[in-house]
């Protein structure tokens, strides 16, 4: 890259890295494309992350269509084995190349993946990637042109290549720093994590980390436990394990996940826990027992219970105890 264009390429780092930290995170990708499009120009991108599936194509995990249909991706899925493109890159941790669709799948047995990307305007390509090559995993970007004289040439080729790891750290802080303003500000003895919907975790702080070896002494890394992600796929919002509790939100199409040591108050039933959170709030006996439509003897036998089963002698020790199971 000429000097001339140091400053240049600096320059749209610099702008990458603000927009991680200042845009939403369902806005981030589509702004950081626009501000490669000046620069290589295309019609249409995706962006995302995949297992290979053999014996060919991927299944993807996570992704973001830019000027995209998302029907194109309930196609493919016909067509995957097909897309050599995407499989030449499979083996190297770190891959840029540009594809002719016309060229790349020529022959009669390409042909069926030709008239598929045709379809969908994609005559020229240029798909970045970066590979756990271990775990058969990937990131990836897809850049689409639809002109198909307008062929990518080498300079774009090693732009992108040298724009990709930036793209793809930048939106790995967006997520992270998405993720701190979710998390509560007293962290201590907790932790965090980011994954998809299929488990892969593309984040996990050393707190996080450090709670699942504690309930799962042989728990690998890298991926949640297969109870944990089918409890939550069920429609559960937290997990309670036995010295660990998880709890979720699904956003733009991942996971968040809050871990948190199992604390006393876990083992509150419902109707003890609404009653502890109204002595909270500072009501009598009374005031619960009318409020919940109870009696008052029952409503003292549970706040007795509660008592014993949190150790716990006056409201305001109650109040701690059931902020450690927030």
């Amino acid at each position: 890259m000429a000097p001339s264009h140091l400053s240049d390429f600096g320059e749209l780092l610099l702008r990458l890295y603000r927009l991680s930290r200042e845009q939403p995170l369902h806005l981030f990708q589509d702004q950081a494309l626009n501000l490669v499009k000046p620069i290589v120009f295309f019609d249409s991108a995706m962006w995302g992350t995949a297992a290979t599936a053999p014996p060919g194509g991927i299944d993807v995990h996570t992704l973001h269509l830019h000027e995209k249909s998302p029907q194109m991706m309930i196609d493919y899925e016909e067509f995957k084995h097909l897309d050599t493109a995407a499989a030449s890159l499979f083996g190297m941790p770190r891959g840029t190349r540009a594809f002719n669709t016309a060229t790349w799948w020529g022959d009669q047995r390409g042909r069926p993946f030709r008239d598929f990307v045709q379809r969908y305007e994609q005559n020229n390509m240029l798909i970045t990637m970066a590979n756990d090559t271990s775990a058969r995993f990937m990131e990836w970007i897809s850049l689409f042109r639809a002109d198909a004289e307008r062929q990518n040439t080498p300079a774009e080729t090693e732009l992108v290549a040298l724009l990709s790891p930036h793209l793809m750290q930048a939106l790995a802080l967006n997520r992270v720093m998405h993720l701190d303003r979710l998390m509560p500000a007293d962290r201590v003895g907790r932790g965090a994590a980011m994954g998809d919907l299929m488990g892969v975790l593309y984040h996990a702080d050393p707190g996080f980390e450090r709670l699942l070896r504690e309930e799962w002494h042989d728990w690998p890394g890298r991926a949640l436990p297969p109870e944990v992600l089918d409890h939550f796929l069920r429609g559960h919002g937290r997990f309670v394990g036995r010295k660990l509790v998880l709890a979720h939100g699904t956003e733009h199409g991942l996971l968040f996940l809050a871990a948190r040591p199992r604390a006393p108050a876990d083992e509150l039933s419902p109707r003890e826990r609404m009653v502890a959170q109204q002595l909270a709030r500072g009501l009598t006996y009374k005031q619960i027992a009318q409020e919940l439509d109870r009696s008052p003897a029952t409503v003292r036998n549970q706040i007795r219970s509660i008592y014993e089963k949190l150790s716990v002698t006056n409201v305001a020790e109650l109040v701690e105890a059931l902020r450690q199971a927030d």
